[in-house]
């Protein structure tokens, strides 16, 4: 392969993992996300010696062939994960916490480089073992069926990594939240199969355009003498071409179609089911929120709001994730707080962003506190954000961070499985990173959560941030069926419906006190039910398919 042609190659692979990148929110271009795999696809088959035929080769090892679709591969997702991933350099400067502003931003980038990579690994593992299972498909099959077998095996493959990649502590950037918030019909999908339903069919449209794109390579370009690269006047596809085309666009339009089927389904507002939800904003700035100062302008500003919302006739004051900075489970810290003397006083219960005094440390909770100041539950974060409330591979990276850092990761994990029962209903809780694990939402309404509460602190990132943040929670949303809270220290909070429809979004970087009126609701989707059922589903038909017509069993 010319010099020249391996640069086209790879810029066009970046051109499409920059669309994807793109897709996220805030820059929102959504419909990017169908057609952006499909340069990277559409080149790992389509090289002057195909990666099959290297692959078959006898004389050389076959990772020496996929040395370049690998390369492919690392640019699409460096491209991909580090567009949408950026706004985690937002953590600098950290000198308020007393990083010196060079380990502050080398901090940063090492953050950045680190999640952007781990992202990346996903696609590089997805080109590679998608290579070698279709090096083993037979020569006796059909074009049609070769074709339609690679979309199979590499929709399930991507889904499989996904759900293993989501799993792990570092986890954000499904393919499917490229939907999010802008493309709402189709994120009602996740309440079939949860996030796995969007990504299937992001995969099986893109896999169906590229297959047909190779089908039909040649009439698209070749190479001259000079090696010059000559479009035709006239690109005219063939039949197989204009067959997974066409069944591309069927798929496009029935999912869509699907979709707007759930989208248009009334929701069970029932006036005995009403409750209405008061929300504070604080906007205490990480710089002062751990010093004494933050510590007297939290708790003014909370107690206030309470008072303000409390006289408004609410049912329930909702705060953000460590709103109040000391211990709760502390009594002295607690009785001798103006907030709780309000709530003494006022008798409206609220919910509580505030640390949680353990045995093996301290945890960043949410309680559930009465109209008498009873804390009658307890919810403990359980995933906490990576290398800011805890290290991943401590045993390896605790001592670089250590070296760059006086910060020591202290917080302990909340134990999964943990039912929030507030004074009103039994809900459905996260608290900021939460929100990147749909089956942590799912599993909380399958045991009877009847609405959705997130309480974050994004105060030291950009509005990038804040609107992926969003859009997750947009999803929770949908997927559960649940009307849904999101109080944030310095924003985005929301009122979302179980639809996904955002009543109320507050501004960036101010005091804001809100109160609307959600809904109780009991129903389950399928997804709430039965979890995510389509990925066992795509293993085995795929392993069915692939060994049907693969030469691995003659």
């Amino acid at each position: 392969m010319k010099k020249h042609e391996m640069i086209l190659r790879l810029l066009l692979t970046a051109m499409g993992g920059v669309l994807i990148g793109v897709a996220t929110e805030p820059w929102g271009f959504w419909g990017f996300a169908w057609v952006g795999l499909v340069p990277l696809w559409v080149n790992l088959f389509s090289l002057p010696q195909s990666p099959l035929e290297m692959l078959e080769g006898k004389t050389l090892a076959p990772f020496k062939f996929l040395k370049f679709p690998l390369l492919l591969a690392l640019v699409w997702g460096i491209c991909y994960y580090g567009i949408a991933l950026f706004w985690i350099t937002g953590i600098h400067p950290m000198t308020w916490l007393g990083v010196p502003w060079l380990a502050s931003l080398a901090i940063a980038a090492f953050c950045w480089v680190f999640i952007t990579l781990w992202g990346t690994a996903l696609v590089l593992f997805w080109a590679g073992l998608f290579l070698i299972l279709s090096s083993q498909l037979s020569h006796k099959c059909s074009t049609i069926s070769i074709a339609l077998t690679r979309v199979l095996i590499a929709t399930t493959l991507w889904c499989g990594l996904e759900s293993l990649w989501s799993s792990s502590a570092l986890w954000w950037s499904s393919l499917s939240y490229t939907q999010s918030f802008g493309n709402l019909i189709i994120l009602h999908l996740g309440q079939i199969s949860g996030p796995t339903t969007i990504t299937a069919t992001l995969l099986i449209v893109n896999g169906l355009i590229a297959e047909g794109l190779i089908l039909n390579r040649n009439q698209f370009s070749s190479f001259d003498a000079k090696n010059r690269l000559d479009f035709p006047e006239v690109i005219n596809f063939n039949q197989p071409t204009r067959s997974l085309f066409t069944l591309a666009l069927i798929i496009l339009t029935v999912s869509h179609g699907m979709g707007w089927i759930l989208y248009r389904q009334p929701l069970n507002n029932n006036p005995e089911k009403a409750v209405k939800i008061g929300i504070i904003q604080g906007n205490i700035p990480n710089e002062i929120k751990l010093n004494y100062s933050g510590y007297l302008k939290a708790l003014n500003g909370y107690t206030t709001g309470y008072i303000t919302l409390a006289d408004q006739g609410v049912d329930l004051i909702v705060t953000p994730e460590t709103a109040l900075p000391f211990f709760w489970t502390d009594p002295n810290q607690r009785y001798n707080s103006s907030f709780y003397q309000a709530i003494l006083d006022k008798k409206v219960p609220a919910l509580v962003g505030s640390f949680a005094l353990k045995e093996t440390g301290y945890t960043n909770s949410l309680f559930a506190v009465d109209g008498a100041g009873k804390i009658i539950s307890e919810y403990d974060k359980v995933n906490l954000v990576p290398l800011g409330e805890f290290i991943p591979f401590s045993e390896v990276l605790g001592k670089f961070i250590q070296r760059l850092s006086p910060l020591e990761a202290t917080l302990i994990h909340g134990k999964p499985g943990q039912i929030f029962q507030t004074p009103l209903a039994q809900a459905t809780v996260g608290i900021c990173y939460d929100s990147a694990f749909a089956d942590h939402f799912r599993q909380q309404t399958a045991q009877g959560g009847e609405f959705l509460i997130t309480a974050s602190n994004d105060a030291h990132y950009s509005l990038t941030m804040l609107a992926q943040h969003h859009a997750l929670d947009v999803m929770r949303a949908i997927e559960n069926h649940r009307w849904t809270i999101r109080a944030t220290n310095t924003g985005y909070s929301a009122i979302v419906d179980p639809h996904g429809r955002t009543h109320w979004l507050s501004n960036h970087n101010t005091y804001e006190l809100y109160s609307d009126t959600i809904y109780r609701d009991q129903t389950q989707t399928l997804y709430v039910r039965w979890g995510d059922w389509l990925m066992p589903v795509l293993l085995i038909v795929g392993a069915t398919i692939f060994f049907k017509n693969s030469d691995i069993f003659p």
